[in-house]
């Protein structure tokens, strides 16, 4: 019965990483990220794979991305600047970054 149990909690937390990362991609479609960035290459922005390696390590990062995601800025990966995205509330914002942080 513990293994059973076991087993379950494991795919429980298996399955809430897909969901987290369906959750993730369908804001980035659902609040036109996709417009400007994509995961892989450059577009407009950077690629969410190259944001998520240079901010990998950096404990400040998550703070720092949710406010551009919602405040905009410009400078860090050039002149173009991301313009502000008040329609995204701190809640999306969090799950959009860290979906974006966690990109390989």
């Amino acid at each position: 019965m513990k293994k059973l149990v076991a087993v379950a909690a494991i795919a429980g937390l298996m399955g809430s990483t897909a969901v987290f990362a369906d959750a993730g991609a369908d804001l980035a479609k659902g609040k036109n990220c996709l417009a400007c960035h994509a995961v892989d290459k450059k577009l407009v922005g950077p690629a969410f794979k190259d944001v998520a390696a240079k901010y990998k390590g950096d404990k400040t990062a998550e703070a720092k991305l949710i406010e551009k995601v919602q405040k905009g800025g410009v400078g860090a990966w050039g002149q173009i600047p991301m313009p502000p995205n008040p329609q995204v509330s701190a809640a999306e914002a969090k799950t959009l970054v860290a979906w974006v942080l966690s990109q390989k």
